[in-house]
């Protein structure tokens, strides 16, 4: 009988590095930041806007009718900011991969971060009076690159505090080889 040699099956390629889009069409898990960051970013831009925009009109009656001109600007400015701030906070999103964090921002420029677990290095949870208020905390990521950090504002307060513990461990771990 004649045998043929047979050719022993190829392995199966190893998995490759995850492929990720700005668009968000590539079957990644993203999350959303909390819709409440847009209240608080709008809250703060009043909080600058408003007081100059009355100052100005206060001071077209009293001194020139032209520095009105200030305040219909302001308002103009005030106006797109509500509506672009709303646009921005959509835009944002992180996503937990198996080997790095990924953050997602940006409408007309986008900006899409990866930070492998093994290079982080801490990672600080922050928040301030307003967001405490609404519940909500900033995550940031920290490595020894600058380039290579990454932040994600207004995670409701429990999910950030998970996340920074699970970030901790999996950078820990990685870094230890495991």
């Amino acid at each position: 009988m004649d045998e043929q040699p047979t050719t022993p099956p190829s392995p199966a390629p190893a998995p490759g590095p995850m492929v990720l889009r700005l668009r968000g069409d590539d079957g990644v898990p993203w999350h959303p930041v909390s819709p409440a960051l847009a209240t608080v970013r709008r809250v703060s831009a009043t909080a600058v806007l408003l007081p100059l925009a009355v100052a100005s009109a206060f001071m077209a009656v009293v001194l020139w009718s032209w520095l009105a001109i200030g305040s219909v600007v302001l308002l103009l400015l005030w106006i797109w900011l509500m509506w672009l701030i709303g646009v921005q906070v959509r835009t944002i999103s992180w996503a937990e991969l198996p080997e790095e964090l990924a953050i997602r921002k940006g409408r007309i420029w986008r900006r899409l971060i990866t930070v492998p677990y093994g290079r982080i290095q801490y990672v600080d949870l922050t928040s301030g009076p307003y967001k405490r208020r609404l519940g909500l905390a900033d995550i940031a990521v920290n490595t020894a690159s600058p380039a290579s950090s990454g932040d994600i504002p207004g995670l409701p307060a429990d999910v950030a505090e998970e996340l920074r513990v699970r970030l901790a461990a999996r950078g820990e771990a990685q870094r230890a080889g495991l």
